[in-house]
């Protein structure tokens, strides 16, 4: 990212680091996307061992394309919290290539969130909270000339084709259906659906 003429930082740059120094610890947030990936399989056994769980991970990385796809995001945000060059792009590219999982660099994603399959955009200034389920085909995007995009609270459900746009709150526990698209904030435990998108209760 270029920098103002002074040298100094840019809001931009300000910004992405805010982001960045934010980013959860790899090996915390990969734990509680298995955790919830397992729970979600209905595979309930407790893993006793760290290496229980490397295996663990190994294993849905592979069963699962866009769990893998997800622990390559967690390793790229990793990355960039420590300031790590390079690498942050090469595996924003694997996880493209692996479930075509596209996480952008502003994006917060809290540990503990649970891709069904892959084919998911998320870009710009958005923060995604633990418990997020995302089914294929959602887009969490933004608005022509607004790097702010959504926010997605705890626990919220995100139907197939989906699509939630500009800088709205989701709030906790709510639905959103099948290809809506939501273009206002939807409240705590609502379900939208539409086109655009209405609060249905």
């Amino acid at each position: 990212m270029a920098r103002g003429r002074t040298g100094e930082p840019t809001k931009g740059e300000e910004l992405h680091a805010a982001v960045a120094a934010r980013h959860p610890r790899f090996a915390e947030a990969v734990a509680a996307d298995l955790a919830i990936a397992r729970m979600r399989r209905g595979e309930e056994a407790p893993l006793r061992s760290r290496a229980a769980v490397v295996r663990e991970v190994l294993r849905l990385s592979f069963e699962m394309d866009a769990f893998g796809a997800l622990v390559a995001y967690r390793a790229k945000a990793a990355c960039r919290r420590r300031g790590i060059p390079v690498l942050p792009v090469v595996l924003h590219r694997v996880a493209i290539a692996w479930a075509g999982i596209s996480i952008g660099d502003p994006v917060l994603v809290h540990p503990g969130v649970f891709f069904a399959h892959g084919s998911v955009v998320i870009d710009g200034f958005v923060e995604v909270h633990p418990g997020v389920r995302f089914r294929p085909f959602v887009t969490i995007g933004l608005k022509e000339r607004n790097l702010f995009g959504p926010t997605i609270g705890r626990d919220v459900k995100l139907g197939t084709g989906a699509k939630v746009i500009g800088p709205v709150t989701i709030g906790d526990g709510a639905v959103i259906g099948a290809n809506a698209v939501v273009l206002d904030d939807v409240p705590a435990g609502a379900t939208a659906a539409g086109v655009p998108a209405r609060v249905l209760s």
